[in-house]
């Protein structure tokens, strides 16, 4: 699973028309948090650092200073944050998109309940509008190129590989921001580490209670309009090996639902963040795209996706216990090809076994070839039991168009 940071706005950026104003300034210490910096200056050279940030606020940027009385530097930062992981998430956007290379995060663990000096704010204009489709002018994102003055040099830590999903392309902003006029992101994550974690999000329609479509996690996309009087829309996250979370939004109101803990409206787009939970003891979860050849118990190389979110379970709870379920379309006897003594999870070899048996002869191998895999990758083989139910319990009439998915491995948590 790839690695990414769910926050996804650097406050070094901005969308919307940007105004300096200068401030008074003071030598308060900075306050605990964690910082963005750009630059550290010795607690003799306040004006240098007044300077700088000055420059960065002209360029059209956010930022401001204070004192480190621990260090002795004055610190010119972009924003300061509560929580660690946030801030390194900023950080890596301020290096990508902000024009600054050798960003970093400051950790002050003590220091004055003040606030450190500023030395400008931003202030979004207000406009007046008259109608929906009233349009709000937005300066577009741009890098800004200063001159760092001679300032003292800080070690900074090198961040863990990661992958940041690019903002969408600055757009204007309508007024009021509706689903209509405003994109979503659907932020998808691991509540217990942030991690970001690949999923769907069935969209539906409250009023009906009926499915419009389902969407990937971790896009910006457009959510389509249930056509209904109350305008409301259910998302249900859909991820593999985690709980299902159902959030609210309401199509045409949907500035009203920023009260809610789990909706933001970040310049040009909404945020819906779904702090999603591992299944636990008793819950289960469905390998649908763990795929297998016709008639074998022989995994499709497009199946290794998923089994590596199976993987991460045991990485995280090595003493979790868990039943693999088979099931299969339909009952009767037929063909079944087994994996050779090459061990390949993910061909038909030529040393494959030819063989026949039962429904459920077939879907008992088949969750016992991924059990085989897991031990091959390390999971102790007294952490996963297997069970064959053939075409016993039957998810959809075995001649549907969904008949396929009664083709799977259900995963069930009998211990953690």
């Amino acid at each position: 699973m790839k690695k990414i940071y769910r926050n996804l706005i650097s406050v070094a950026l901005t969308l919307f028309s940007i105004q300096a104003i200068p401030q008074q300034v003071t030598s308060n210490p900075l306050s605990k948090g964690y910082y963005i910096v750009v630059a550290a200056f010795h607690d003799t050279q306040e004006d240098l650092a007044k300077r700088y940030a000055s420059k960065i606020n002209q360029g059209g940027l956010h930022s401001s200073f204070g004192l480190d009385p621990v260090r002795k530097f004055y610190y010119v930062y972009l924003d300061q944050y509560a929580e660690f992981n946030e801030s390194i998430a900023q950080m890596l956007k301020a290096r990508k998109q902000g024009g600054f290379g050798e960003a970093w995060v400051r950790i002050i663990k003590d220091g004055s309940v003040s606030v450190s000096a500023v030395v400008a704010k931003r202030e979004e204009p207000v406009q007046k509008v008259n109608h929906p489709a009233s349009e709000v002018n937005a300066t577009a994102t741009r890098e800004v190129k200063v001159e760092v003055p001679k300032a003292i040099e800080e070690k900074k830590p090198e961040p863990a590989a990661t992958e940041v999903v690019e903002n969408p392309t600055p757009k204007p902003v309508y007024l009021p921001q509706t689903l209509n006029n405003t994109p979503v992101f659907l932020s998808l994550y691991n509540a217990t580490n942030n991690q970001v974690i690949d999923g769907d999000i069935e969209v539906v329609d409250t009023e009906r209670t009926r499915l419009i479509t389902k969407v990937k996690g971790n896009t910006y996309l457009t959510l389509p309009n249930p056509g209904t009087k109350s305008g409301q829309l259910s998302l249900i996250s859909s991820v593999f090996g985690f709980r299902k979370e159902q959030l609210e939004i309401n199509y045409k109101n949907t500035e009203a639902d920023t009260a809610r803990a789990y909706v933001n409206l970040v310049g040009n787009f909404y945020m819906l963040n779904f702090g999603l939970s591992r299944i636990h003891k008793g819950d289960i979860s469905t390998l649908y795209n763990v795929y297998f050849y016709n008639d074998a118990a022989i995994m499709l190389p497009d199946s290794k996706f998923q089994l590596n979110s199976l993987l991460q379970m045991f990485k995280e709870n090595p003493n979790l216990k868990i039943i693999l379920h088979g099931h299969t379309n339909g009952s009767g006897r037929g063909k079944i090809i087994y994996m050779g003594p090459s061990k390949d999870f993910f061909a038909i070899t030529k040393d494959v076994v030819q063989g026949s048996g039962s429904s459920k002869e077939l879907s008992v191998a088949r969750a016992e070839v991924i059990r085989e895999w897991l031990i091959t990758n390390g999971v102790s083989d007294k952490g996963v039991t297997v069970k064959g139910w053939g075409g016993s319990r039957m998810i959809h009439d075995k001649n549907s168009v969904h008949a396929r998915k009664n083709i799977r491995v259900d995963v069930e948590v009998v211990d953690e």
